[in-house]
């Protein structure tokens, strides 16, 4: 093993529920040392989630893992003035509060950075600091609908439907990691800190497949269409005996291996399906024609016809996450990891996709108790047990 790579970054972590903080559990996997800073008594709202009686929520576990947790309340003068301190060792900090929140704590980019020159800023909000709305109040369904993508979701004869998940939650927070990575290494090679502002409605729209650009270029204004393709076919759901597959054709020559497949040779020359553009116009009948086929075999039966067994196509069954838990490739990528909990006995995390060769896993398996590393971490300010006994009586961690 040779280390981790984001090895002797230390980030204080202030965002809450999930958009940030899956950000900086993504930053912990690659061995950054992710301070978590919550409140007092209560900490992060996403504590209190999906979990067992009386157990700190799943969702909170699987998007702090790695992490160190003490709690310190912005809210008072000692509580900033401790934080500032914590500053002078920091690479960076992220926060996802509603947008100018910190700055009215007395604790905004500049402020931070007088404390400290090299240690880099980063803002999630669900606008900007920025533009007519910066400042109001998002949630993943609002990034969502003001992205743009909830207009393009769904079938074309129902409503708007919301992506899975906190879709545009986990979007804006792949952005901002990225974003803090890109600042270290301008710093480091520039010896300036940048500051971030990034927009979740930024995020969103930036990935609504070229929707903006299409309509601009040559007037085409993107439908919803289920879970097809605008310009390709077939590219669809298609429902066998026993569940549902996927069946993907984007070029010219997988669909005449598909016509071949499902025995219908005389369909890649038909000028109705010809090119793509023809298929996309008549992307109802092919994929009657195809649905037909897939009808009256298994998703076993289907995959082994247009699978690697068979044709060799794009295909796949449809699983929900909690079918993905045994699934081999996933094992084979070390993407679902178990580990032993105190008092959940085990926790099953999704994996982080970033694999380098030879990197070490993340120092800290697990999500953190609140507070568990408040005299870990404050002990390296110099603050002694009686200290620190004061603090928490006054309610400042």
């Amino acid at each position: 093993m040779t280390g981790r790579v984001l090895d002797g970054i230390r980030i204080l972590d202030l965002t809450r529920v999930l958009a940030g903080p899956f950000a900086t559990a993504l930053l912990a996997d690659l061995g950054a040392d992710v301070i978590k800073v919550e409140r007092p008594r209560t900490g992060d709202d996403y504590r209190y989630g999906p979990s067992p009686e009386g157990q700190t929520s799943l969702s909170f576990q699987n998007t702090n893992r790695g992490k160190r947790s003490i709690t310190l309340d912005l809210r008072r003068s000692e509580g900033r003035d401790l934080l500032l301190r914590l500053v002078e060792s920091a690479d960076a900090v992220i926060e996802n509060f509603r947008s100018g929140w910190l700055a009215a704590q007395g604790l905004g980019a500049d402020a931070i950075q007088r404390a400290n020159p090299r240690c880099l800023v980063a803002s999630l909000s669900g606008f900007g600091a920025t533009g007519p709305r910066a400042g109001q109040a998002s949630y993943d369904i609002v990034a969502q609908a003001s992205g743009g993508l909830l207009a393009m979701t769904g079938f074309a004869d129902g409503p708007p439907v919301r992506g899975g998940g906190a879709l545009a939650d986990f979007i804006g927070g792949l952005y901002l990691a990225l974003g803090v990575v890109a600042a270290l290494h301008d710093r480091d090679a520039t010896g300036r800190a940048r500051v971030l502002d990034l927009s979740n409605q930024d995020a969103v729209f930036a990935i609504t497949d070229s929707a903006a650009s299409i309509m601009t270029g040559i007037g085409v204004a993107m439908q919803r269409v289920g879970n097809q393709h605008p310009f390709a076919a077939p590219y669809d759901a298609f429902e066998a005996r026993d569940d549902w597959v996927v069946v993907a054709t984007a070029s010219n020559k997988l669909f005449r291996i598909l016509c071949n497949a499902i025995g219908q040779p005389d369909l890649a020359a038909d000028e109705r399906f010809r090119t793509h553009r023809a298929r996309a116009r008549n992307r109802e009948e092919i994929n009657a024609i195809v649905g037909d086929w897939v009808r009256r075999r298994t998703c076993d039966e289907v995959l082994r016809a247009l699978g690697p067994e068979g044709a060799d196509l794009p295909c796949a069954r449809i699983s929900r996450p909690d079918q993905l838990i045994d699934d081999p490739q996933l094992i084979a990528r070390d993407m679902i990891e178990r580990h032993p909990h105190p008092t959940l006995g085990e926790v099953v995390f999704h994996g982080n996709p970033l694999r380098f060769g030879d990197a070490e896993p993340r120092r800290r398996p697990l999500a953190p108790d609140l507070g568990e590393h408040n005299a870990e971490v404050y002990a390296e300010l110099g603050l002694g047990e009686a200290e620190l006994r004061r603090l928490s009586e006054a309610g400042v961690i």
